[in-house]
């Protein structure tokens, strides 16, 4: 269901692209601004890994330097019947973890010095499965696909904002550029539209890898138990992380309340929660 819905979104998305490049007629700037987006997303894609294990100065490990981390995610990685990824530290008492990496090939995962210090095993077990299932449900890809569309349909916007600005759009402003409606919608509201999908795709992507790697541990038990100490611990000790890497961890790395729930990466932790329970029954 949730492979569905990420379609259904990524669909909207490339359906905000066209209608964006429909309505102002110019082929030339829709194919530009997404052929630069792609771009863009594509350097990211390859080099995002090291960009943001550099970003929080995460170390390396070995299993002699880190034997009991090693021989979870040995484990695991074996059960999922994917290569070992490399492993990482981040000298941070906050309690996080991230998956990153363009394949299972070139996975990395990263965990703080404070989720070692907080979690017992089953729930570091628990944590672990959760993000090598972003690596084997091929989450990186996905959030790049998502960032391309989210990029390209910004940078239209701002194209036609500019275009606005000077009169442009030749002699066909009594057709597109006289409505009101339609340009207040392609050059605000489109923008707004795509980044609230991009953010519903990383909620659903959370709420798959909870259900994989709970399959994954064996046992939901521990990821549940993982998540809601992690919620408390991180509202009380918040990891200065940036914005634009918060959907990569576990739980969300700042604190504070919206009013709703728009503008979240992650899901709200009692649903996540009660959906391991719902799926798996009560433990």
């Amino acid at each position: 269901m949730n492979g569905l819905k990420t379609a259904v979104l990524l669909a909207i998305m490339t359906a905000l692209v066209m209608g964006i490049g429909q309505y102002f007629g110019g082929q030339q700037g829709m194919v530009l601004a997404f052929v630069m987006a792609a771009i863009i997303n594509f350097v990211s894609y390859w080099f995002s890994d090291k960009i943001v294990l550099a970003m929080y100065q995460a170390k390396q490990v070995t299993a002699a330097e880190a034997p009991e981390l090693n021989a979870i995610v040995e484990e695991l990685a074996a059960r999922a019947e994917i290569p070992m990824p490399r492993l990482y530290i981040i000298p941070t008492d906050a309690p996080n973890a991230f998956a990153t990496g363009r394949n299972p090939k070139h996975a990395a995962v990263a965990v703080t010095e404070g989720i070692l210090r907080l979690l017992n095993r089953e729930e570091l077990r628990g944590v672990l499965a959760h993000e090598l299932s972003h690596v084997t449900n091929r989450d990186i890809l996905i959030s790049s696909v998502a960032a391309t569309l989210a990029g390209a349909i910004m940078m239209l916007a701002r194209l036609a904002m500019f275009g606005a600005y000077f009169g442009g759009y030749g002699g066909r402003d009594n057709d597109r550029g006289g409505n009101a409606i339609g340009m207040l919608f392609m050059m605000i509201l489109a923008p707004i539209a795509a980044m609230l999908i991009q953010l519903a795709i990383s909620r659903s992507r959370e709420y798959a890898a909870d259900e994989t790697g709970a399959k994954l541990a064996g046992h939901p038990g521990g990821l549940a138990s993982a998540l809601e100490k992690l919620h408390s611990a991180s509202q009380r000790n918040p990891m200065p992380a940036n914005p634009a890497t918060a959907h990569l961890f576990i739980v969300k790395p700042f604190t504070g309340r919206t009013l709703t729930q728009l503008f979240s990466t992650h899901p709200p932790m009692e649903k996540r929660v009660e959906r391991l329970r719902q799926l798996f029954g009560h433990f």
